[in-house]
């Protein structure tokens, strides 16, 4: 798919406090340190800030939100559009109101804090988020896809939502108005489908300060003993089919050490596609997850589903593959 002309238009500057830029190499701002440039980028000053930002937008501008981009593909053709930048940006961590002497206290975290921020925070505050300290992104992606691991799920612990719509209104959902499932998330009712979250309050079971630090601890000790985390990656590539593990699937297809351009199935932990020498393209990376689909598909009839978001265009040179 060719890139299309860039739309021009120049943003309500004079009620703006955030940071503007154009033409921006995503390379630098996701985990696969690969990928095309971004029309234009902008950092919010605060919440506020990104209502009057979303504001001052054309209605037919597209508009895509990045915490760490932990999880998140740019097409080599760029991203013909805005990109806002969450993390550092909406960054308040806080005890809810009138919650201090709480056993489990309310805690809320705005988008994009970084989700193992929210694990420590917790613990201090003698609650047990360790499993966040696992997921290597912020509260506005774990929400968008109810992240997980080692047997827990961001959802199972939201109270409410703050989210944000096109025109920057700002609406407090509950649980009730999704449907939640693995590694899955979307709004019941159409007039929320198309809003972003922008914050969440948290409710975690109680634990011993001391004990949760050490749940913390062992977790990433765990974490580090498995995952190939000297790499760029996006974390797991695919969803774990039921009853089953994508990455048992993948070795046992063989695929471990599959290389295309600098692209790699990580030797240590067959989910992780990893950019070892820096080399690799978005198209590099997107193809190795396409070919290890259709090679898992075509040994053992399982078809894995992706858990890594795609967005932009292919170069003019590039070739289709699906998805």
């Amino acid at each position: 798919m060719m890139m299309h002309e860039p739309r021009q238009f120049t943003p309500s500057l004079p009620a703006l406090r955030g940071q503007w830029a154009e033409h921006v190499s995503m390379a630098k701002h996701v985990s696969w340190r690969a990928g095309g440039v971004a029309r234009r980028t902008y950092v919010p000053a605060d919440l506020n800030d990104l209502s009057a930002m979303l504001a001052s937008l054309p209605v037919d501008e597209p508009v895509l939100f990045v915490g760490l981009g932990s999880n998140l593909l740019v097409r080599d053709g760029g991203y013909n559009g805005t990109i806002v930048f969450l993390h550092a940006a909406l960054n308040e961590l806080s005890v809810a109101s009138g919650e201090a002497n709480v056993p489990s206290p309310l805690i809320y975290a705005e988008a994009g804090v970084a989700s193992p921020k929210v694990a420590r925070f917790a613990a201090n505050h003698g609650c047990d988020a360790a499993f966040l300290a696992g997921i290597p992104g912020t509260v506005g992606g774990a929400l968008a896809m109810n992240a997980g691991c080692y047997g827990a799920e961001t959802w199972s612990f939201v109270e409410k939502v703050c989210t944000m719509d096109r025109a920057g209104v700002r609406h407090t959902r509950t649980p009730q108005a999704y449907e939640i499932g693995y590694r899955h998330v979307a709004a019941i009712d159409a007039a929320a489908a198309n809003e972003v979250f922008a914050g969440a309050w948290f409710r975690f079971p109680v634990i011993e300060p001391s004990v949760a630090r050490d749940s913390i601890k062992t977790l990433l000790k765990k974490r580090v003993a498995s995952q190939p985390l000297r790499w760029p990656n996006a974390g797991s590539v695919f969803r774990n089919p039921p009853g089953d593990f994508a990455a048992r699937l993948i070795e046992t297809t063989g695929l471990k050490g599959l290389r295309i351009g600098g692209a790699e199935v990580s030797q240590q932990h067959a989910n992780f596609i990893v950019n070892p020498a820096g080399a690799a393209t978005a198209s590099d990376i997107e193809q190795l997850m396409t070919t290890v689909q259709a090679r898992v598909a075509a040994a053992t009839g399982v078809q894995l589903i992706r858990e890594v978001r795609i967005v932009g265009d292919a170069p003019p040179s590039s070739i289709s593959l699906g998805s």
